[in-house]
């Protein structure tokens, strides 16, 4: 091979990964053209060459595949399986499958609620300070500068998430709100890498499978009938939150407690018809002034 045809193939490397097909054809055009050294008749046609298929991900085997049914609603799940049967048979199979696809986003914003009074003995006791108050009401306000079309908010029913949920119920008047103890919190599930203090095993087996009944009951795809887009606010806790968010994104739900988040702080999680899961912000509380910033 010569040193100009080793060239060639280190440029549509280097400039394939970076620009693209359309970057590829320019420089594969550039190196065929008349002017070349290189014989016209040596050349293959670019959608033929094995050796540019090998800079795209044909070859790639993921660490780890996405499961598409992860919410038990992909549209196939939701039809009884077809038999081999005639083709009228598997154009109603088919036209059955198309009427359960989903046509619109679900958008989750996850509130965590304020900084609360941690020296209380009972719930009704862990209250918000003045200043998870404050960061409640910069919260409100910054939901309401969004102006998204919010349909629900739901609240744990936890005093500190009950209050941090009623400040900013004062910048959303007209959304519907409703209560549910299934978001309190408590510990989802063992962590990874194992935390310093002592936790019995029996808070994760009582806590465990409620916070996951309370995934599968706010993260899926939407109903075939929705029609438009929802935006539901759920206020509730860290330990929670973070948990939905390993849960949503297929990462391992034990890595829940290597992330951190600041009171009234703001996660976003939007759902594709398609069953496809976006973060679109994690913990974000860039709408509070620094003093303002709090995780405990």
């Amino acid at each position: 091979m010569s040193s100009f045809s080793r060239f060639q193939k280190c440029a549509l490397t280097g400039i394939g990964a970076l620009s693209g097909l359309g970057g590829l054809a320019f420089i594969y055009n550039i190196f065929s053209s008349p002017g070349s050294n290189q014989a016209q008749s040596n050349q293959k046609p670019l959608q033929e060459s094995p050796f540019i298929h090998k800079s795209w991900t044909t070859n790639f085997t993921p660490s780890v595949n996405w499961d598409t049914n992860w919410d038990k609603r992909d549209p196939k799940s939701l039809v009884k399986p077809r038999k081999p049967r005639s083709p009228e048979d598997e154009n109603e199979y088919n036209k059955k499958i198309e009427a359960k696809k989903s046509k619109a986003f679900r958008h989750l914003i996850l509130i965590r609620h304020g900084q609360y009074n941690l020296e209380g003995n009972t719930d009704a006791e862990r209250v918000l300070t003045k200043l998870g108050r404050k960061q409640a009401e910069c919260t409100g306000k910054r939901l309401a500068e969004l102006g998204l079309p919010y349909s629900l908010i739901v609240k744990s029913t936890m005093s500190r998430a009950q209050e941090t949920a009623s400040i900013i119920e004062e910048f959303l008047p007209k959304v519907e709100t409703k209560n549910d103890s299934i978001l309190v919190e408590g510990f989802p599930i063992p962590p990874e890498p194992p935390v310093g203090h002592w936790r019995p095993e029996s808070s994760f087996f009582q806590d465990g499978p409620r916070i996951e009944a309370a995934f599968r009951k706010y993260f899926h795809r939407a109903d075939e009938k929705q029609k438009e887009d929802s935006y539901t606010v759920i206020v509730c806790h860290a330990n929670v939150i973070r948990y939905f968010a390993c849960r949503a994104l297929q990462f391992p739900p034990e890595a829940w407690l290597r992330i951190s988040l600041h009171h009234a702080s703001i996660t976003w999680l939007a759902i594709h018809p398609s069953g496809r899961v976006h973060l679109r912000c994690l913990g974000d509380a860039g709408h509070m002034p620094p003093e303002y910033l709090t995780t405990s």
